[in-house]
């Protein structure tokens, strides 16, 4: 009989993929399943993620992997998107849909919201996040208990959605600080504690008692023994495998639809401005704070492509074009440059959130090139500003770029060209999240730990002789 493979075991659960992975001992992929689950709606016909669905999947696939003959499961481990909570009732089961983080929040309820709690100033100050509506995930709570008090009185546990799927294993419910700390308006950085609201507002009965994100318990799945964690919010997943092996400062720039750069080596309040202009704190899994500043890069720039295609006849699917040092350099130099980007998709977002909403006229140049080259060099230049107030005033000369902006040379190249004095390394690392939620319960820590040998990081070129730090998108 062949012996089986001892695996880390891991659910990935994004908002667009549903994924299964299975890492063997030196944190390779042995096995991955990819789905995607349809969306259904909430109770009030907004588009929601399919709990049950979900639930049924990660289910049938635990049991398939863990009664076949290929695989041993020994560890197993949780990592979702943020900003969602689930609602149970006294047996434990959901009393609620799953609430899209993107779901308006009432404009009234935030305001009577703030009036109570100090105004939106000091209280984005104390939780280290701007105003999201429902992606300030605690004050989903504060809506159903508000607006909707006969589902809000069947609630009896409230948890993070990492938490609740760890709680399908382990039969136990908990929370964790990585999620806590994700711009829920639910912990106040500076007292370090939870917020006095959930107090008052008698919440703070509803949350499991915190866990360490580490923490691992002996669980039976039928007649199977394995060590179960309790989850990992996404982005400090995949933050996680960098704290454990390096030990200078550094940067992580993880990119795609946002791009979120995270400095845990700044620990700083964040003053108002910077709230402002998308910044906020997340928590590593070493509980300290993270500064991190956000930007719609990715959304940008696939709205941005696809007008560009479709204007001048090229794939709109695929950004298809070559770098042109020279064409950089003409267009940095030019007196006035009136063709520089319009945000469109990521306007009163990122650094500069005044922005207001225009369009970005493709009739204004001469052949595709010309306009792709003008996309990524300001796209690059708003970057370079958001990683900027992620450093803050302390100086951090190593950024590593992780996530779908790795794989683009020509942008990764601009940027490297826009921050002379700093290194910029790109990560081999697919699935960071997941393999993230793997070192979190596996890693040792020890020099002859496998993870090392995963984290290699490739070093980015500036473009030779481009001298473009002075160019700003900023100064239109």
């Amino acid at each position: 009989m062949q012996k089986k493979i001892p695996v880390t075991a891991i659910f990935d659960i994004g908002k667009t993929n549903k994924k299964f992975l299975l890492f063997d001992e030196d944190y390779s992929v042995v096995y991955e399943n990819k789905i995607r689950i349809e969306e259904t709606v909430d109770d009030d016909g907004y588009p929601a993620d399919d709990l049950g669905k979900i639930t049924e999947w990660v289910m049938y696939e635990f049991d398939k992997v863990v009664s076949g003959n290929q695989f041993h499961v020994e560890t197993l481990n949780f990592t979702t998107y943020g900003a969602t909570m689930v609602h149970l009732d006294e047996e434990g089961k959901p009393v609620t849909p799953l609430y899209n983080y993107l779901k308006p929040y009432p404009a009234e309820l935030a305001n009577q919201f703030f009036e109570t709690y100090g105004g939106e100033e000091t209280f984005s100050l104390e939780t280290a996040s701007p105003p999201m509506g429902m992606l300030n995930s605690g004050l989903q709570l504060y809506w159903l208990k508000h607006q909707k008090p006969l589902l809000f009185r069947r609630i009896k546990q409230s948890l993070h959605l990492p938490q609740y799927i760890a709680a399908l294993f382990t039969g136990k419910a908990a929370s964790e600080m990585t999620s806590i700390g994700c711009h829920t308006a639910m912990w106040n950085f500076r007292t370090n504690g939870y917020h006095r609201w959930l107090e008052e507002e008698g919440l703070k009965n509803l949350l499991p008692p915190i866990q360490p994100v580490r923490k691992t318990q002996k669980i039976r799945y039928n007649d199977h023994i394995l060590e179960a964690g309790i989850g990992i919010h996404d982005s400090s997943a995949a933050l996680a495998p960098y704290l454990v092996v390096f030990d200078e400062p550094f940067i992580q720039l993880s990119t795609g639809t946002w791009s979120i750069a995270m400095n845990p080596f700044n620990d700083d309040p964040l003053t108002f401005d910077e709230l402002r202009r998308d910044c906020l704190q997340y928590i590593t899994i070493f509980g300290k704070p993270v500064k991190a500043s956000r930007f719609l890069l990715g959304g940008e720039y696939a709205h941005q492509v696809k007008k560009l295609g479709n204007y001048f006849g090229r794939n709109p699917d695929r950004f298809d074009c070559e770098s042109n040092p020279e064409l950089i350099r003409r267009i940095v130099n030019q007196p006035e440059n009136q063709t520089k980007l319009v945000l469109e998709k990521s306007a009163g977002s990122g650094p500069y959130p005044l922005q207001t909403t225009k369009k970005w006229e493709m009739g204004q140049f001469e052949h595709y090139e010309e306009g792709a080259h003008q996309l990524l060099l300001d796209l690059a230049s708003v970057q370079a500003d958001a990683l900027k107030l992620a450093e803050g005033c302390r100086a951090v000369d190593q950024i590593i770029i992780t996530g779908g902006f790795a794989k683009n040379q020509f942008f990764c190249r601009l940027l490297a060209s826009m921050m002379p004095g700093k290194s910029l390394f790109t990560a081999d690392v697919t699935d960071a999240s997941a393999f993230g939620a793997a070192v979190v319960v596996k890693s040792t820590g020890q020099k002859n730990d496998p993870i090392k040998q995963k984290l290699k990081l490739n070093k980015i070129e500036p473009y030779p002789g481009l001298n473009i730090s002075h160019y700003s998108w900023e100064k239109m």
